[in-house]
């Protein structure tokens, strides 16, 4: 019975449903009582009538429902559910969510903007590139779709237009190898460098154009010229390899002509003789010694009297002259060698430069407007991203921003015309196809690489101007709200049996954790709170969005109970796969990638949402419980402890804080009247079984149909028993005993059946192995193993009650005593198998005890050998290996018994005789022993085998021989009756002076009380044995002791032997005790014996003393047990007169001896 508090919290748990769901009046009055009246067990439901039949249908549906839980038993692989490689679901697009449409004025301005990039480039086109002047024109006129006249118009405004004013920036970077100039061995290089007009002079403002220029200190000092001409790095100080990393910009006049000059110089200051002297230290090598002198001499010259016109100028290290035409139109980053300034002139290294031909003055509208390159550039993309799309994949969502040559070109050219920076184009394709993706589905993995270019330069360059920053935090929200509104629809648009979808996600999932890399670098922050945290919100408020429509399409709440009770089995079920798709694909993608736990977080949800249906509807059916009613409740229990251990399974989960723990309370009364049902058709179905066997083996087997069945059946109970699980300890006591007991009742009721059915079965006349039997025989085997089994899994949980080897007790029992009856079971149906060869064989034992003495041994046994072989050739290809031992035992008993019987009928015959029969005996444990393939040799050595092979030996001896064995047999003997008889205490020893035997019978306890008084009269007969070792020896008696089980007689007792006779093998004192009757026969009470072999004095002669003084033995009283009584019986078939005279001494001793069972 469930406790007042247990039933009032589990009540608590079901307020949220009373809050949404006022639909259940009798569950809000339950709540409202005091939790003392929760206590009272609910009462047992009518059963009500089911239609009998053979029940067929029932474990068809009980099937069905295993079946459902058989792929529940571990946890989900990836690969099981991944199972189509199908293309991903179509993603909601909205064409409201691109870039805002330009007028009919601004795509006109944007198309004479992309004409005036084209007409105007300037610089080498690439390979990749499109170098067709026309070719790019006529793109341009497909992508805008003008007509050939509109086209040629525009073309002619643009050419009309003033041709752009061009701008090479120069970024000198670092050089490396070059010669060492100064007298340390290195050098102090820096560079100047300027533009060239084609007569090879730097350009300058003034008339002087006919003037030669050298890049010198010299030269500039005579005739200076404007910075924008020249224009001079750093000096990097003792160096050959400097690196300056600084950055140039020269206006261009003509692009076909012009070039750039760079000089690169080593820096020498004026300096006197006493700082040259000062630096003698700093010359390296013969070559760095003849450098200094002569920086001494010019030096001197410069001190002394040298005229102003002496010529101090810087040593040249290197010149560069790179035609402003063959600059690459997207620039380019390359080293160039350095060349000297004419043949005589020594140079080495190289330079690295970053070139790139722009545009400062552009006569188009776009730029009188003050739209900026960054503004055009965009809406030039997004025009040709349109496009390209449009005649790529229009309804793919796997296109990844492939763009066409010429496409490509003409945005090269406008971003390098347009001075945009590496950054800059990143920020502008990532906006322009993040929001044509919500128009237009495109690939993330596109998407994440445009992600991925921006981050790397994001880290390189410096940041974008505040109006540029804004347009791509706007970007990022929006691409981040599309994004979160389909992880609300995660289950439709990225199924988990679908591998392509399901990597659709991974990657907009990791576009996700990219946009929040890039949070922290922005002035304006993007997301008003973290993205984590409107992901997580945004899957709860799918999940929630979700199990609503799954309930309304499964179980709506307008309908009534029993309607609503099959829906929600299936919602229940379709919850499971949903929870197995989030723990084995989703859970991952959604850890690993943005650290959000999906899977405890939609399991908790729905989990909770599950429950709370379930509490409804269960209190709504408590007082409707039917059969159909019952059978729903009891599937529905199955999958909501489906879900519970699912929870369970995963490592670290504990399931006492889930909703649903104590659900199985109110599916108590649907358990146990679904269990009696299953009880009644356990039995129609094994009876339909039965009725349409016809006992036959079924192909490649040795049972028939009917046990099949009838396994199946017990098999899918315990596999049911499994699925159940029921948590609460005592209540699975009471439901896993009665289960079992009906286990076994359905057992045994099959094999009733089965014998009624044998019954039946018309017999063939004269047949000595019947293939039904062997049949039944199998069946019983075959259901003993497999209903061994099914009990063995109805173990319950813990604590209910003590388990013994693993089992709890009362189930322990039941197996035990089902096993001990189906094995009676099927000793019987064997002993019927077998009864039909008992004439046969005591037919062919007959025969060997007729055979005469002339033929040979096997001969004489051939008859009975090949009868066996061919009866059990037939019974070895009919029964399994079990029952064929069972039948190999059977016969083994019935040949044994045989010929006993024959050895009784046939007295005092020749050794011949016995010879035989002991041939016959090995040769039948050789057949049946099979050489280890048939029955242990252990076993067929024991039982009535060694009484028989004892009288075989017996009859072989000789009459004194015989009498000793009896002897020996006794002496043998071991009390097996726990001291039943009692016990009888003597001391016994040999005096070789006196040449005599002493015996000293002292007491005796716990005899036998054979009165009516329950005492007894005890007193004890000593005897010598056997007579013939002991002729002249009479047997002596104590005094009767009235009225005891413990008499004390202290009695000796004399015999005059020799020695030698004591010492021989069975000699031997034998004490029998008797109870004394005056007025009847007196009672044999018990015997013992005592060889005398072992006694002091026998052993070793005694010097000196007396053995008296030795410890007294006790001796455990019995009854003679069979082989005594064996080797009587062979002296009582014995017809000379010394075996008649001692089996007449004993008649009257055996008359009192009851042998034991």
């Amino acid at each position: 019975m469930a406790s007042a508090p247990t039933m009032s919290t589990l009540l608590e748990i079901k307020s949220s449903v009373l809050r949404q769901v006022q639909v259940c009046p009798s569950f809000r009055r339950r709540t409202e009582e005091e939790p003392g009246s929760a206590s009272a067990d609910p009462q047992e439901p009518a059963t009500g009538a089911w239609k009998p039949g053979d029940g067929v249908e029932f474990f068809t549906q009980m099937r069905l429902i295993l079946k459902k839980g058989e792929g529940r038993r571990s946890l989900p692989c990836p690969e099981v559910l991944l199972r189509s490689n199908s293309p991903a679901p179509t993603e909601p697009v909205d064409p409201n969510r691109g870039l805002r449409a330009l007028t009919q004025e601004e795509v006109e301005m944007l198309y004479e903007e992309a004409l005036y990039t084209v007409l105007y480039r300037a610089g080498t086109m690439g390979p990749d590139q499109v170098d067709d002047q026309e070719a790019l024109l006529s793109y341009l006129q497909q992508v805008f779709g003008t007509s050939p006249e509109e086209h040629a118009e525009a073309i002619e405004r643009v050419k009309k237009a003033k041709a752009p004013t061009y701008a090479l920036k120069v970024s000198v970077m670092r050089a490396k190898n070059l010669l060492a100039k100064d007298p340390n061995g290195f050098s102090d290089p820096y560079c100047m460098l300027g533009i060239l007009s084609a007569s090879g002079t730097p350009r300058e403002p003034g008339p002087h154009k006919e003037q030669r220029f050298s890049f010198r200190k010299g030269a500039k000092r005579g005739s200076p010229l404007p910075a924008k001409c020249i224009q001079v790095t750093e000096v990097k100080s003792s160096t050959l390899n400097p690196v300056w990393k600084e950055h140039f910009l020269f206006e261009i006049e003509d692009v076909s002509t012009d070039q750039l000059h760079l000089d690169i110089w080593d820096h020498d200051d004026d300096v006197s003789l006493v700082e040259a002297c000062r630096k003698l230290n700093e010359v390296i090598g013969l070559k760095g010694m003849s450098r200094y002198f002569k920086q001494i001499v010019k030096s001197a010259r410069a001190n002394g009297k040298a005229g102003p016109t002496e010529d101090h100028t810087d040593d040249f290290l290197g010149c560069l002259n790179i035609p402003i035409w063959e600059v690459p139109v997207a620039g380019e980053d390359r080293w160039f060698k350095l060349e000297p300034r004419s043949s005589a002139s020594r140079v080495q290294g190289d330079c690295q430069l970053v070139l790139k031909l722009i545009t400062t003055q552009r006569d188009t509208g776009m730029s009188q407007r003050g739209r900026s390159g960054f503004l055009s550039y965009l809406l030039l993309l997004s025009r040709l991203l349109q496009f390209e799309h449009r005649a790529e994949e229009p309804n793919s969502s796997s296109w990844r921003g492939e763009l066409s040559a010429p496409a490509a070109t003409v945005l090269c050219l406008h971003g390098a015309q347009s001075n945009l920076s590496a950054l800059q184009l990143a920020v502008l394709h990532w906006q322009v196809s993040s929001r044509h993706h919500q128009t237009c589905t495109l690939d993330y993995g596109y998407l994440l690489g445009l992600l991925e270019d921006m981050q790397a330069h994001w880290e390189e360059a410096a940041s974008l101007p505040q109006e540029q920053e804004e347009s791509l935090a706007d970007s990022f929200s929006a691409f981040s709200e599309f994004a979160l509104r389909l992880l609300r629809q995660l289950r439709d648009y990225f199924p988990a049996t679908n591998s392509t979808a399901i990597r659709r996600l991974e990657l907009l999932l990791k576009c996700l954790d990219k946009l929040q890399l890039f949070q922290p670098s922005f002035e304006v922050c993007p997301f008003e709170t973290e993205l984590n945290t409107d992901i997580t919100a945004a899957l709860k408020r799918g999940n929630r969005e979700w199990f609503d429509r799954l309930l309304n399409a499964k179980s709506p709440r307008e309908q009534p109970g029993l309607q609503r009770l099959a829906g929600l089995v299936e919602l229940v079920d379709a919850i499971y796969e949903d929870l197995q798709s989030c723990y084995s694909i989703y859970a991952s993608l959604f850890h690993s990638i943005i650290k959000i736990d999906f899977f405890t977080l939609t399991f908790r949800q729905l989990e909770r949402l599950v429950a709370e249906e379930v509490w409804v509807l269960t209190e709504d059916l408590s007082s409707k419980m039917t059969l159909e009613v019952a059978s729903r409740l009891f599937e529905l229990y199955l999958s909501l402890a489906d879900i519970q251990r699912f929870w369970s399974s995963i490592l670290g989960r504990d399931s006492r804080s889930l909703a649903l723990v104590g659900i199985h309370v109110p599916f108590l009364p649907a358990v146990k009247l679904w269990l009696q049902v299953l009880r009644d058709q356990a039995k129609w179905r094994l009876q339909g079984a039965v009725d349409v066997d016809t006992l036959e083996p079924m192909e490649n087997s040795k049972h028939s149909s009917s046990v099949a069945t009838a396994s199946l059946c017990f098999s899918h109970i315990q596999e049911l028993w499994t699925c159940l699980a029921w948590p609460d300890p005592v209540q699975a006591q009471g439901l896993g005993t009665q289960l079992s007991q009906d286990l076994c009742e359905a057992a045994l009721f099959y094999t009733q059946l089965l014998r009624k059915k044998v019954d039946t079965q018309p017999r063939a006349s004269g047949e000595a192995v019947s293939e039904p039997l062997c049949v039944v025989l199998n069946n019983v085997e075959l259901l003993r193993r497999a209903v061994g089994q099914a009990l063995r899994g109805l173990a319950w949980p813990e604590g209910a009650s003590g388990l013994t080897g693993g089992l709890p007790r009362s189930l322990l029992n039941c197996t035990q005593a089902l096993d001990e009856d189906l094995q009676r079971e099927a000793c019987t149906v064997t002993a019927h198998l077998t009864s039909k060869m008992v004439g046969d064989i005591r037919k062919y034992v007959q025969h060997i005890s007729l055979s005469p003495d002339s033929i040979q041994n096997d001969e004489a046994v051939a008859p009975l050998m090949k009868y066996l072989d061919e009866k059990l050739a037939l019974l070895n290809a009919l029964l399994v290996k079990e029952n064929l031992n069972r039948v190999l035992e059977a016969l083994w008993e019935l040949l044994l018994q045989a010929i006993l019987q024959a050895l009784g009928t046939n007295l005092d015959v020749s050794a011949d005789f016995y010879s035989r029969f002991h041939f016959t005996l090995e040769a039948l444990v050789t057949f049946f022993h099979a050489d280890g393939q048939g029955l242990p040799l252990e076993n067929l050595r024991d039982g009535s085998y060694k009484r028989l092979e004892e009288e075989l030996r017996l009859h072989k001896c000789s009459t004194r021989e015989c009498i000793e064995q009896y002897y020996l047999d006794k002496l043998k003997q071991r009390s097996l009756e726990h001291n039943r008889c009692g016990r009888l205490s003597v001391r016994c020893y040999y005096e070789a002076a006196e040449q005599r035997l002493v015996v000293e019978v002292l007491h005796a306890a716990d005899l036998l009380p054979l009165d009516a008084n329950g005492l007894s009269d005890p007193f004890v007969i000593v005897e010598l044995g056997p007579p013939h070792f002991f002729p002249l020896v009479h047997s002596q008696r104590t005094q009767v002791k009235n009225r005891t089980l413990h008499p004390v007689y202290d009695e000796l007792f004399y015999f005059s032997v020799p020695a030698e006779a004591c010492r021989r093998r069975g000699a031997c004192v034998l004490f029998t005790v008797m109870d004394h009757d005056w007025l009847s026969t007196n009672d044999f009470a018990g015997e013992a014996a005592l060889g005398l072999g072992g006694i002091g004095g026998i052993v070793r002669p005694q010097v000196g003393g007396s053995t008296r003084t030795g410890q007294p033995i006790t001796l455990h009283l019995r009854r003679p047990r069979a082989q005594v009584r064996s080797a009587l019986r062979m002296l009582e078939g014995r017809t000379n007169r010394e075996a008649q005279e001692f089996v007449k001494r004993l008649r009257e001793l055996e008359k009192f001896m009851e042998a034991d069972p």
